[in-house]
This record gives structure tokens, C-alpha cells and sequence, in this order.
């Protein structure tokens, strides 16, 4: 999806400076081609507190329009902890089928500058991060995760415009653990569901015995007059 963000570049021979023969009169200025996206690929090994990671441009030999720059860009994948094997999600998933959908929330999401907006146009990401591990009934440990939810916006910026992720860890974590029932639940139950069904039928009669009660009688008082 990243490459719909990449224009094509339409490249011009460049010629020597001795070849040019225009005086400084003639010389005018050309604006710079509009160029393309980049990849950014790895992983950062951060500490459990609030941060931020920033992804900007940044050059020694360059310097940069802010106002022309757009931080549009989509996000393929963005998890925190280690990457889960398809297998051990599959397995998990039949305990806790909601088990995972918030590992990489941001996973194929665009965020695209289309709004009519000045340059210097960031654009902040805000997620909580929280912990999730799945225990077996054994005690080992199916699963270890990182969840989090996120919330984007976008800013007008002073400096040169960024992409930003304000990370914020929680302190706490979700342990999940899978208990056998014993048979005492199962009688317990069983015994619940009968109980339910006498009391529903209990009510169904009460109310049909009603209704017949009434309207026999109001057979006999048409009989009278």
C-alpha cells in the first residue's frame, strides 16, 4: 500500500556547470521535484514507561521545506513483545477466540493527509499497551502478549512535521487461566437448567388456567342475559 504514496521521479540529464553558458541574469529558480515514500523496518528495545518514537527526516547535507512535506503513511504492522507463530494463535484462538485482535491493532491502516490544511502537518499516534498472557490448565504458559488500543490525530507542527507514537505501558496485566470444571459444576448446572424449565412451565400453566378461567366466565354471564 505504500507504493500508492510514491510518485514516480522523471529524471533529466544533469550537465556539467562548465557547459553552462546563461548569464546570472538568466538564471532562474526551479523548484525541487516532488520525490517519493520509504520504508521503515525493525524493532527498538524500549523500557516498560511512557515514550515516544518520532520518525522524521533528518540531514547534514540537506535542508528540508516543512511546509511541503507530507507524513502520510500506512502502517503494515506495528506489535510490541515477540511475534506469535499462526500455530500457537490457532491453538489459542479455540480457548479465547477474541484472543489476539488487539496484538497489532494498527496492522494495514492508512493515514493519509487529504485534508485541506497549511504545511507542518504531524501525525500523532497514541497507544496504551497492556499486557495479556494465556496459562494452560497444566500450568505452562500458552501464550505472553502485548494488547493495545490506539487513538490518531493530527497537529499543526512548528519545526519540521513527524509521524509520532506516544507509547504508554500499563502497569498492570491480564492473566488468563484455564480452569477444569468438576463434576459437582456439571450436576450443579444440570440441575439449574431442570429447575428453569419446571419454573417457565409453572408460569405457562398458571397463565393458561387464567385466561380459560376468565373466559369461561364470561361465556356464563352471555348465557344469563
Amino acid at each position: 500500500m505504500l507504493e500508492n504514496l510514491v510518485i514516480s521521479l522523471h529524471t533529466e540529464p544533469q550537465k556539467p556547470a562548465l557547459e553552462d553558458k546563461s548569464t546570472a541574469a538568466n538564471k532562474t529558480k526551479r523548484q525541487a521535484p516532488t520525490t517519493g515514500g520509504c520504508r521503515v523496518e525493525g524493532h527498538v528495545r524500549v523500557k516498560k514507561v511512557p515514550g515516544e518514537l518520532i520518525i522524521s527526516a533528518r540531514s547534514d547535507a540537506h535542508s528540508f521545506d516543512a511546509s511541503q512535506m507530507n507524513m502520510s503513511h500506512v502502517i503494515n504492522h506495528l506489535y510490541f513483545g515477540r511475534s506469535i507463530t499462526p500455530k500457537t494463535m490457532h491453538d489459542v484462538n479455540i480457548l479465547l477466540p477474541y484472543i489476539g485482535s488487539s496484538h497489532d491493532r494498527l496492522k494495514g491502516r492508512s493515514f493519509i493527509n487529504t485534508r485541506d490544511l497549511e504545511g507542518n502537518i504531524t501525525i500523532e499516534h497514541y497507544i496504551q499497551v497492556v499486557k495479556t498472557e494465556v496459562i494452560s490448565k497444566t500450568g505452562s504458559r500458552l501464550v505472553e502478549e502485548y494488547e493495545y488500543t490506539a487513538h490518531s490525530s493530527v497537529a499543526h507542527s512548528v519545526d519540521i512535521p513527524v509521524a509520532k507514537f506516544h507509547l504508554e505501558l500499563s502497569p498492570m496485566q491480564v492473566s488468563i487461566t484455564e480452569n477444569q470444571k468438576s463434576f459437582s459444576h456439571f450436576i450443579t448446572n444440570v440441575c439449574a437448567i431442570i429447575g428453569g424449565v419446571f419454573t417457565v412451565a409453572g408460569i405457562l400453566d398458571s397463565i393458561l388456567h387464567n385466561t380459560i378461567k376468565v373466559i369461561k366466565k364470561k361465556v356464563e354471564l352471555g348465557k344469563n342475559f
